[in-house]
């Protein structure tokens, strides 16, 4: 009876931690209109056959402005630029001097950027996403979000978020997961993260540099 009753106890206490995961989501997309900070970003390829897992690492900073505008500037090892300015998606290849524009309204919905920096609230991200709590891992309380159209290639997100010991709800934007298709699994981690910083109204406007080639889709 002893052993039933810790199970018991162990598997409420998991259930209670879990549930701090969309607490945290909903506090996020309520509170937090604006935000900046660093990211470095680790893409694993799937193991071919006799050989290892592949990655590679990036890093950059990013931006967003609630509802609909942000941008992720990569920095290092490759210079690209990613940003939404409300009406457009505008993506800048530095090497290629090549830009690829297209209708954000069309693209953004079930992408993992609406997660954290696109929807309002919770309602809006569950038009396009199934939201369940995931157990806590890596010291963070985590959300997956399953697309729930099957026409990309996004399989799922899962969104972490830093609580230590602050109450439910409250916690800091740490990592976001995502899983393509392809066997693909992109790690976003997020540092020196700021809350609502005055940004500047022209933080997402997209000058088209000089000489570019742009392709409209």
């Amino acid at each position: 009876m002893k052993n039933f009753f810790a199970m018991a106890l162990i598997a409420a206490a998991a259930q209670g931690a879990w549930a701090e995961g969309l607490e945290n989501l909903e506090a996020f997309v309520k509170t937090v209109s604006s935000g900046r900070a660093n990211f470095t970003q680790v893409v694993t390829a799937p193991a071919r056959e006799g050989q290892s897992a592949r990655s590679k690492t990036s890093s950059g900073t990013f931006e967003f402005s609630r509802p609909n505008r942000f941008s992720f500037v990569y920095k290092k090892p490759f210079e690209q630029t990613i940003v939404a300015d409300g009406q457009t998606l505008w993506l800048y290849d530095v090497d290629l001097n090549q830009v690829t524009a297209r209708k954000q309204s069309a693209v953004l919905g079930s992408t993992p950027a609406a997660l954290i920096a696109a929807a309002p609230d919770l309602r809006a991200l569950q038009v396009n996403f199934t939201l369940a709590n995931a157990p806590d891992k890596d010291g963070l309380q985590w959300v997956t979000a399953t697309p729930k159209s099957k026409e990309g290639q996004l399989q799922s997100v899962r969104i972490g978020f830093r609580a230590g010991d602050k109450p439910a709800g409250s916690g800091e934007l740490a990592a976001l997961e995502i899983f393509d298709g392809f066997g693909q699994r992109s790690l976003l981690s997020f540092s020196k993260f700021e809350v609502n910083p005055n940004l500047p109204g022209n933080a997402f406007d997209f000058k088209l540099p000089k000489g570019a080639d742009v392709i409209r889709q």
